[in-house]
């Protein structure tokens, strides 16, 4: 394992600001690239040198890497209403081009890319999908994010870099926003599944992410290699948000209702607001997630890193609850 500094893009986000900290705290001389100045007095607090800037800014990125080792590139745009789909594609696609060129000239060892495992779509059959199952993104994130990780492969390979892509499951643990309408939603009785709740939704705990991604920044074998990082257990919703309302001891929802009715409210919603700016309040994206299958097999990551998810669902939604609690978000 190599010692030198790490740069992390999107270091302000709740897995970049994870990451950073925990190579900080294993004694990594860490710089992060920040879009916004929020998180920076916590990176500061924790060692991690911030430099304020846009991924895209090819001068600011080729400054961040001078004497960089590592980089982890985890800078993205997130769905948002109104964001052009040029946006998404400058973030993930360009972007990521010009950081693996720019890292050459500086002499990184490696770049590990952070996609998702969102570009699987879908997942169909009774088998999880693996690395090599088949693409089927299903908005402009995931296409793009699918585009960001074939460039970066193909500028790796162009320029002799070495470039590692990681594709996490949905990401949870203390203070993470994204999966708050789902646990606090059953923490606080307001949930309702849509749908059978047979799909499976396989979610990850960001610390056991985090100990995937630094395995892939320094396993020699890591080189050229696509890994998907996600935790152990697959339940179906049903069995998610029962365990959930275990953990909030609350009832769990007995209401199931018919998704048609939400996927076309959804429509409208994003036919009136999306011109408009605003952010709808019902996506379709929204509605699919009770009808699409996240189910991911994490074999290779564990034969050829060592990946081995420690924090176990029950576990993992403690944590996450107790912090909701704490910031009054439940």
């Amino acid at each position: 394992m190599s010692g030198g500094r790490v740069l992390v893009t999107g270091a302000g986000g709740f897995t970049g600001l994870a990451l950073a900290r925990t190579l900080a705290a294993q004694g990594r001389p860490v710089r992060g690239l920040v879009r916004r100045a929020a998180s920076a007095p916590e990176l500061s607090a924790a060692g991690v040198e911030v430099i304020g800037a846009d991924v895209r800014d090819e001068s600011a990125v080729r400054s961040a890497l001078r004497d960089v080792d590592l980089v982890y590139h985890l800078a993205a745009v997130f769905r948002r209403a109104g964001v052009p789909d040029s946006e998404y594609r400058t973030v993930h696609v360009d972007a990521t081009r010009m950081l693996i060129e720019a890292a050459a000239d500086a002499g990184v060892r490696r770049v590990v890319h952070c996609s998702t495992v969102g570009v699987h779509g879908d997942v169909q059959g009774d088998a999880p999908a693996t690395e090599d199952a088949p693409f089927h993104p299903m908005d402009i994130y995931q296409r793009t994010k699918l585009e960001g990780e074939s460039m970066a492969r193909e500028t790796g390979r162009r320029i002799g870099m070495q470039v590692t892509v990681v594709r996490p499951g949905p990401i949870y643990g203390p203070g993470d926003r994204r999966l708050l309408k789902l646990i606090g939603g059953v923490a606080r009785r307001r949930f309702r599944l849509l749908g059978s709740g047979r799909p499976r939704f396989q979610m990850v705990y960001v610390d056991d992410l985090i100990d995937g991604m630094v395995l892939a920044g320094n396993r020699a074998e890591a080189d050229g290699r696509t890994y998907i990082l996600t935790g152990a257990e697959a339940p179906t919703l049903t069995e998610l948000v029962n365990e959930i309302a275990e953990v909030a001891n609350v009832p769990p929802p007995r209401v199931r209702l018919p998704v048609w009715p939400f996927w076309l409210l959804g429509a409208a919603c994003e036919a009136v607001c999306i011109p408009l700016r605003i952010e709808p309040p019902l996506f379709r994206r929204r509605v699919k997630f009770f009808t699409s299958n996240r189910w991911f097999d994490t074999s290779r990551a564990r034969r050829e890193l060592g990946f081995a998810p420690k924090v176990g669902l029950h576990e993992g939604l403690e944590r996450t609850l107790d912090s909701y609690r704490r910031l009054g978000w439940v």
